[in-house]
Formats: C-alpha cells, sequence, structure tokens
C-alpha cells in the first residue's frame, strides 16, 4: 500500500526538524529541544517508516546513530562500530518486563527454564567516547561520530586525569574501550563560580560542558575543564581472551586502572531490573553526576552473540530512561507572586503536562530579568525542567513555535512581560534596586504575603524579644486571621490565645506578660524589629544614635539618612521605599499607640569612631559585660566582631577562662586587650 501524502509530508516534516535538533545536539552542543521531545518525533518518524518502508529514504536521521563530524578533528574509523541502543519508551516497570520478555522469547527459553541473568548500570548523560590502547598505552580516542567514523579527540582526552595514558597489569596487544566523558555537578558548580568570579561565561549544564571539552580546538582549554569518565564496554580486542560474562569484563576493566562505575547490579529476571530501576531513581539527586535513565544487557556474552543485532542496535541491551524531566508545553500566561520576603517572582502559568512524575501547572520564571533573558511570553511553546522536588523552571523557548499576530506583520500576538508597579497582594509600591535582579513589594508590615516572616522578625530576640511567640504560634495567629500586622499582637488576650491548639492557659498568660515586657524597648530595637530591607541591627543601632528620636527619623530624606555612617544609597533607597508606604506608617503609628516606649536623646554627630575597619574576636567571660553588650559597642565604634581568630584579626578582647582564641591570637602576634582597655579606648575615642 502506498503512502498517503499526508503520512509522505510527514516524513519529511519529522526529518528535517530531527536533523536540526541533531545538528544543534552534535554539533553546536546546544541542544534545542528535550530529550524526551527528541524521543518523541524520533519515534514518530521510526513508526511511519516501518509502516510505510517506502518513505525510508538513505538518509533518514533513522539511518544514523551519532552526529556529524566536525571538520576541525580528523576523521577515525571505528574497528567495530559504535551502535546505540534501543530506548524502551515506557518509564515504568513494564519497561523492563517487555525488554525481559523480548530476550526470552528470542533466546526461545521455555516459561520454567531460569531468569536471565543481567547486568544493570547507569544511563550517563555525557559524551560518548572510544579510548584505543595498545600494548597498554593510549594511543587515540574517538567520539561516536556517525557510528562508523568519529572524531580524532585524543589530545582533549589526555588532560583528563582519571583516563590511564597507560594500563596496569599485562596488556592486550589492542584494547578498545568504550565508555562516558561527563562532568560531575560539584565539578560543574565549581567551575562556573571560578567563572563568574573572573567575569567569563558560564557552562550551560554538564553535559554540554562535558561535549563541548572534548571538542576544543585548544588542548589547553579542554585541560582547564574538570572532566571525568567511566568506561562501559569494549570495541575492539586482540590478544586477549574476554571473560564470559559482561559483569566480569567490566572488574576486569576495572583491574587494568580504567574507571568502572560501582553503581551496577548483577540482576536475575525482571523483577530485580525493575528494583534497580525504582532505587536508582529514588537516589538519582543524590549521585554525583547526570544519568537520564539505566541500561540493562544480558550479562553472558553467549546469550549476547545468539541474540546478535537488528538494524543497528543490539537485541541484548536496552536504555530504560526515567520519567521525563524536561519536556515541552505551551504558557497560557505569565503571573506574579509575593513571597515571605515579599520577593516578587513571575510564574508562567502552563498547560498541564506530565513531567518529573508528576503533573505541573505552573513554573518559576525567577525575576523580571530572566524573562526579559530567556524572552518568554504568554502563549510561547517552552521547555520546562522539573528535578526531583526541584520547583519545576521554564528553561527556554521554542522561538519558531511562537504565535504571530499575522502572517504579514511579522509581529508576536503577545507583548513583552512587564513587572507590575503594584503588589497584587496589599496594592503597595513594588520596587527594585538599581543593582539588583529582584523586585519587592514595600509594604512589609502590611502586605499579607510577608506576614508571617515579618511577624516572626518583629518577635525574634535581637528585636522585640517576645519570647514564645514562634513558628508555630504565628502560623496558627496568622491562619486563624487574628493577627494582620505586628501592631494587633499588644490587642491578644488570653481567651484568645487559649482556644489556640497546644495553647493553655498557662501558656497563654506567660506569652501575654512577653508581650508586655517587649513595650519597653530601645530605639534601635523598634527599628530592627521594622524588618526594613538591609537595615540590620548594626544600622538599626546608628540610625538610632544619628536621629536621636523615631520622629527625626521618620522625617529624614535620602540625602538626611545617607549622613548615617555606614549608610549608602542602596541603604537608604530602601528605608526611604520603607517610610514612603503608607501602610508601614499606620502600622508604626499602632504600634506606638499600643505603649511601646523607648528612652530619646539628642541626635548625635558622626565623626571618626576608634574601631572603623578593625575586626576584633571576644573570647572567656569578661567582668561587667555581656557579650551581646560588647559587640553592640565595638559595631558602634566602626568595628566588626568575628567568630575565629586570623591574620585579619586587628583585637582580641579576653576575659576569664579564655580558650584556644588566645593562644592562636599569640601566635599571630595579634594584640590582646581586657575589658578596662577596650573601655579606655571607647571612652577616649582612639586607638593607645
Amino acid at each position: 500500500m502506498a503512502a498517503p501524502a499526508l503520512a509522505a509530508e510527514r516524513a519529511r516534516e519529522l526529518r528535517a526538524e530531527i536533523e536540526r535538533h541533531n545538528h544543534a545536539y552534535y554539533v553546536l552542543d546546544a541542544p534545542t529541544v528535550p530529550d524526551a521531545e527528541y524521543d518523541r518525533l524520533f519515534r514518530e518518524l521510526q513508526d511511519l517508516e516501518q509502516q510505510y518502508p517506502e518513505l525510508l529514504t538513505p538518509d533518514s536521521p533513522t539511518q544514523r546513530v551519532g552526529g556529524k563530524l566536525l571538520p576541525a578533528f580528523a576523521p577515525v574509523l571505528h574497528a567495530v562500530p559504535m551502535l546505540s541502543i534501543r530506548t524502551e519508551t515506557d518509564t515504568g516497570p513494564a519497561g523492563a518486563e517487555a525488554f525481559d520478555a523480548r530476550v526470552r522469547k528470542l533466546l526461545a527459553l521455555p516459561n520454567d527454564a531460569q531468569l536471565v541473568e543481567y547486568v544493570a548500570e547507569l544511563k550517563f548523560d555525557g559524551l560518548a567516547i572510544s579510548l584505543r590502547y595498545v600494548e597498554g598505552l593510549l594511543v587515540q580516542a574517538a567520539t561516536r561520530g556517525d557510528g562508523e567514523t568519529g572524531e580524532d579527540v585524543t589530545q582533549n582526552i589526555r588532560t583528563i586525569r582519571q583516563i590511564p595514558l597507560r594500563l596496569t597489569g599485562v596488556a592486550p596487544a589492542v584494547l578498545e574501550v568504550r565508555g562516558e566523558v561527563y562532568m560531575s555537578r560539584p565539578d560543574f558548580e565549581s567551575y562556573n563560580a571560578r567563572q563568574r568570579a573572573l567575569g567569563r561565561a558560564t557552562l550551560v549544564n554538564p553535559r554540554n560542558a562535558a561535549a563541548g571539552s572534548v571538542r576544543q580546538l585548544d588542548p589547553r582549554l579542554a585541560a582547564e575543564r574538570p572532566l571525568s569518565f567511566y568506561a562501559y564496554g569494549l570495541g575492539e580486542t586482540q590478544g586477549w581472551t574476554q571473560p564470559t560474562t559482561h559483569s566480569a569484563t567490566l572488574d576486569a576493566l576495572a583491574a587494568f586502572g580504567l574507571p568502572v562505575c560501582t553503581h551496577r547490579l548483577v540482576a536475575r529476571g525482571a523483577g530485580e531490573l525493575i528494583a534497580f530501576h525504582r532505587d536508582t531513581l529514588i537516589r538519582r539527586d543524590s549521585l554525583p553526576f547526570d544519568i537520564d535513565g539505566v541500561v540493562y544487557k544480558v550479562n553472558a556474552l553467549s546469550q549476547q552473540e545468539a541474540l546478535g543485532f537488528v538494524s543497528r542496535e543490539p537485541r541484548w541491551a536496552v536504555a530504560h530512561k526515567f520519567p521525563a524531566e524536561e519536556v515541552l508545553t505551551e504558557v497560557l500566561g505569565i503571573d506574579v507572586q509575593v513571597g515571605r520576603t515579599g520577593a516578587i517572582t513571575p510564574v508562567a502559568r502552563l498547560r498541564p503536562v506530565f513531567v518529573g512524575g508528576v503533573t505541573v501547572t505552573n513554573a518559576t520564571l525567577h525575576n523580571a530579568e530572566e524573562v526579559r533573558r530567556k524572552n518568554v511570553r504568554t502563549g510561547d511553546t517552552v521547555i520546562v525542567r522539573r528535578a526531583g522536588d526541584v520547583i519545576p523552571e521554564v528553561v527556554a523557548i521554542i522561538p519558531e513555535r511562537r504565535p504571530m499576530r499575522d502572517l504579514f506583520s511579522g509581529e508576536p500576538l503577545h507583548p513583552p512581560f512587564e513587572l507590575p508597579r503594584i503588589c497584587p497582594e496589599c496594592g503597595s509600591t513594588v520596587i527594585r534596586g538599581e543593582d539588583e535582579a529582584i523586585a519587592r513589594c514595600s509594604g512589609g508590615l502590611y502586605c499579607p504575603a510577608q506576614r508571617k516572616q515579618a511577624l516572626l522578625h518583629f518577635a525574634a530576640r535581637r528585636a522585640l524579644d517576645i519570647e514564645g511567640l514562634g513558628d508555630k504560634l504565628v502560623e496558627q495567629l496568622v491562619d486563624a486571621r487574628v493577627v494582620h500586622s505586628p501592631a494587633d499582637i499588644y490587642g491578644l488576650t488570653c481567651e484568645t490565645l487559649a482556644s489556640l491548639e497546644r495553647m493553655g492557659e498557662k501558656s497563654a498568660q506567660n506569652l501575654l506578660a512577653a508581650i508586655s515586657n517587649s513595650k519597653q524597648t530601645t530605639l534601635a530595637r523598634f527599628i530592627f524589629a521594622l524588618g526594613i530591607r538591609n537595615v540590620g541591627e548594626a544600622t538599626a543601632r546608628d540610625l538610632a544614635r544619628h536621629f536621636g528620636s523615631l520622629e527625626a527619623f521618620l522625617a529624614a530624606d535620602g540625602e538626611a539618612l545617607q549622613q548615617v555612617p555606614d549608610v549608602g544609597p542602596v541603604v537608604a533607597a530602601s528605608i526611604a521605599a520603607f517610610l514612603a508606604e503608607p501602610h508601614n506608617l499606620e502600622v508604626i503609628d499602632r504600634l506606638r499607640a499600643a505603649g511601646l516606649v523607648w528612652a530619646e536623646g539628642e541626635p548625635t554627630q558622626s565623626g571618626p569612631r576608634v574601631f572603623a575597619g578593625k575586626t576584633l574576636v571576644l573570647t572567656g567571660t569578661l567582668p561587667s559585660l555581656k557579650r551581646d553588650q560588647v559587640k553592640a559597642l565595638i559595631e558602634a565604634a566602626g568595628g566588626k566582631v568575628a567568630g575565629a581568630v586570623s591574620k585579619k584579626t586587628d583585637y582580641l578582647v579576653a576575659g576569664e577562662e579564655a580558650g584556644s582564641k588566645l593562644e592562636s591570637a599569640r601566635k599571630l602576634g595579634i594584640r590582646v586587650i581586657d575589658e578596662a582597655e577596650l573601655l579606655k579606648f571607647l571612652d577616649k575615642g582612639v586607638e593607645e
């Protein structure tokens, strides 16, 4: 039966699209679609060619194993082709069951025959490599290429320290080792951190990093990349009697000094394959490298030989992938969420899609700059990733699928995303610093989204110090809509508190006593308790000392704020934005009306501070001052208090029972002072 015109046209479309993706993946090392989408397209083409054999063309991607060669590398003809293995489409237990059933059928094993023995291994997400050893010496390394011919990347592979340049023991005359070059997650993160510190471009992901590094034209650049290698099979061998099983072969490779992954299992029957697949999926995220599934291989080489090959794939092996962690879906809209700290996060509303074992309807876009960089718009087809318990995120868009207004204008149907100017939760102004990627709601004391965080900060020990007002209780008070802002804390009654879970009358009375005690505070603590962004304890103390009163602080503009020591434009802008929000001022007025009081004084003139730019360390017990008091005094004098002694320490303040810090300070020649000397410095305003 001749193929219908629609089928022929679809086959042409699929061939063209798959070749574009192949070029991006194998040549540019910049994948354009997730593996799951590529596999779907590939299977669709295979099915069409199987149904209508006349659609199969010599240049079909289904007749190719790997990718195109780069002209910069010399070609290498593989003595034994580097073939790909079949991918099981069912990512559940049925995938292992289908493979086992297929093997048993091809081996003509009766139902009562013993279980087939397999080796279950990890499916690494890197770059396949063939290493050729002659008389134990590494003479050549080549990529898979198109399966028949690869690229000579010997010089780059020699930079990978895990790969032995000479095998240990009595080596065969010729030994071709097949394996995977990869970059571990820790190495990937460390490399990118160094690149960012140097202001250089970072790597996209570990897989691209491995492929791009191996195919660097300059071996020196390849050497800078921290690559690793695992062996998992053989090509050509001469002068060596190979063990009778695949498992024993891997052990032999390890004995030659080659790295072989220990996360493997000799399994009997489908049941043990299923268990390996399940257990590996569970611990996937704890592995130091990326995998996208597992591989099953018939263990006995005699059975491998009996099973043979079909097309360009072995019948005795299969890749059993995990549920896709990257899929395509459509952006239905872009909303914003307000976090506990006021951070405004754009979130893509998605057409529901199953990824990473769950149905995903939303994915984070992180911040406005990220939306702009990825150019995400409503209506776009996007790649969505979900790994483990990580919040789903939009990886990239598929530009050619963007909906356009019409065929002639060339204008996108939907406009670019714009950050809202008003918080959707409370109506307060949304602000973003010049050097900040994250925008935030300015209604810290009022915004419902920030309510719990604001209350916990307000009640913290270094703020208003309301003992007993912790996470669980704040959760209950907010969820029951009893408390809406810090001011509501001072209207709580014993009856209201006692009705809450795990809050008896005695606990309620203790909390009310703590609330009452908190009314006697200091201006510095009060300013800190407000939770103004970028205003920590030390800054709050500086503000209180500089302005002397709350009224003067509230009346200060940006210029006046920058007259405070260590208050620069960023901190001043944060304070000004907070005080410009009427909702916040309303809560402050209610707190004062509730009876919060503190001693106020005259503003202090900023001048030279005795410990400006100095680092001090505290040790032992001081005669009269507590550590918090000493720290506050030092910070008020411009100093910094560190926890450990180092070469950067200027003074060690030592009391009774000083420990190892005192010994370390003496060895480093750091000046040691006691409480009396510290107070003398502070009193005189100069170092002696």
